[in-house]
């Protein structure tokens, strides 16, 4: 979703208005519609932005998390326990920023990865899809490796960490503490 000043959206993007009645409105179709429905846009790629109906506030990241919960809560979750108290974690520790950067920076990456996996495979028959499948993902030719989004991931890791360095050495020259 493209970033803009929170309760405004961009002529492309789709507004779905919330009533205090927890009702969503389709402002494009001049329809209520279901979270499943704001779900399913999303998958399409629909830029959204949900705004409270009275006060205009954008309330797209709440509306988002509700369809991870929703989502958690179904059938298989994608999020481990372990995972939940890490993320959890980092809430108001020095690097809540950067590893939210890091999250969405390799997520970006694997649905780039998996994106040209699935452009590669366009046509594939089912013999080809069986011996792929039979077969590591780094020894198939031309197949996107994941050695090379492991390889990004680790670059932006110790970028992070350089970053990090920087700023504890700003912080400690601004004490008047010298590293040994």
């Amino acid at each position: 979703m493209p970033e803009n000043t929170p309760g405004t959206a961009t002529a492309s993007e789709r507004v779905v208005k919330k009533y205090p009645n927890r009702r969503l409105y389709d402002t494009q179709t001049s329809a209520y519609i279901t979270l499943a429905e704001v779900k399913a846009l999303v998958m399409q790629n629909e830029p959204i932005v949900v705004k409270d109906a009275k006060t205009g506030e954008d309330l797209t990241r709440s509306i988002l998390l509700q369809i991870i919960l929703d989502e958690e809560a179904g059938g298989a979750p994608m999020f481990t326990e372990a995972m939940l108290v890490n993320i959890i974690r980092f809430y108001g520790h020095a690097m809540q920023g950067f590893m939210g950067s890091y999250l969405e920076r390799n997520v970006q990456l694997f649905t780039e990865m998996q994106g040209r996996f699935a452009d590669q495979m366009k046509g594939a028959t089912p013999e080809m899809w069986r011996n792929f499948l039979g077969m590591p993902m780094p020894g198939v030719p031309g197949m996107p490796d994941a050695s090379n989004y492991q390889a990004q991931s680790q670059q932006f890791f110790q970028q992070m960490q350089e970053q990090m360095q920087k700023q504890t050495e700003q912080m400690l020259t601004a004490f008047g503490i010298k590293r040994p």
